[in-house]
C-alpha cells in the first residue's frame, strides 16, 4: 500500500508490476503538485494504456482521453480553463503512435500545458508488442529476432523531433532507474509545471521507464538496460530551455 503523506496522490494500491517506472513518475509528479500547492486547480488527462487508472491514485481532476488524444483533451481543457494548471501523461503508443499528429501539433502552438512523456520502449498494457521508441535489435513480441531498422525504421527521438519547432518552451529527457536520475526527473517535472503556471507555454517532459516484465528481465537488469541501453540512444538533457 502507498501511504506516502501526499494529498495529491490517494492511499491506494497500484496495478503496476514491480520496479515499472510508472509509480515513481506519478509519486513524483504528485509531490510538485503538493509542493506547488496547486492540487485543487489541476486537472490531468490519462492515456490508454499502462497508466489508464491514472484517476485512481490522483486526487484531482482526471480525464480519460479516447487513445492518443491526450494532447487535443488538454488543449481543450486548458483553453476553456486558462486558469487551471493542466498536465497530459501518456506512453509511447499514445504520444508517438497514433497520437503522433497530436503531439506535434499541441508542441507547434505552444499550449500552455505540461506534457509528460513515458518511453519504456514497448507496448505494456497490450501484452510487450514494438513501440516507436523500441531499440533496434531489441526482442518484443512483434519482433522476436529483434527490431531492423530496414523494415520498421529506427526508434523515435520525440525530443529531438520538438525542438525543431519555435513554439515549444521547455523540452527535457530523464530517467527514473537511479535515486540520482529520479531527483532530476523531479527537478524537470517541477520546472515544466511552472513554466506553465507562468504562462510560458509548452513543456514536454520524456522519461526514461522501467518495463521489466516485457523486457523480461529482473528489476536490477532493468535497471541497467535503462542506463546502458536506453540512454545511449535516447541521450538525456534538455533540449530548449527558452524560460529562462
Amino acid at each position: 500500500m502507498l501511504n506516502l503523506g501526499e494529498k495529491a496522490l490517494r492511499n491506494v494500491r497500484m496495478h503496476y508490476c514491480p520496479v515499472c517506472g510508472h509509480a515513481i513518475v506519478q509519486r513524483l509528479v504528485a509531490q510538485v503538485i503538493d509542493d506547488l500547492g496547486i492540487r485543487e486547480k489541476t486537472i490531468g488527462t490519462a492515456p490508454v494504456g499502462c497508466a489508464v487508472l491514472l484517476y485512481n491514485y490522483f486526487n484531482c481532476d482526471i480525464i480519460e482521453c479516447p487513445h492518443g488524444r491526450i494532447p487535443a483533451v488538454a488543449t481543450g481543457i486548458k483553453r476553456v480553463q486558462p486558469d487551471k494548471i493542466v498536465f497530459g501523461y501518456g506512453g509511447d503508443g499514445d504520444l508517438l503512435s497514433i497520437g503522433m499528429a497530436e503531439t506535434i501539433h499541441c508542441a507547434n502552438r505552444g499550449e500552455n500545458l505540461t506534457m509528460i512523456f513515458i518511453n519504456n520502449a514497448v507496448y505494456g498494457m497490450t501484452g510487450g508488442q514494438m513501440a516507436p521508441t523500441t531499440l533496434i535489435g531489441q526482442k518484443t513480441v512483434t519482433t522476436p529476432d529483434g527490431r531492423m531498422a530496414g523494415t520498421t525504421g529506427a526508434p523515435i527521438k520525440i525530443c529531438e523531433m520538438l525542438a525543431t519547432l519555435t513554439r515549444p518552451v521547455y523540452i527535457e529527457r530523464v530517467a527514473v532507474h537511479d535515486a540520482p536520475h529520479v531527483e532530476r526527473t523531479k527537478q524537470a517535472l517541477r520546472k515544466a509545471f511552472l513554466n506553465q503556471i507562468e504562462g510560458k507555454g509548452f513543456s514536454f517532459v520524456e522519461v526514461l521507464s522501467m518495463c521489466p516484465t516485457h523486457w523480461r528481465m529482473g528489476g536490477k537488469e532493468a535497471c541497467q538496460f535503462v542506463g546502458n541501453e536506453m540512454m545511449s540512444h535516447f541521450p538525456l538533457g534538455k533540449f530548449r530551455d527558452a524560460s529562462v
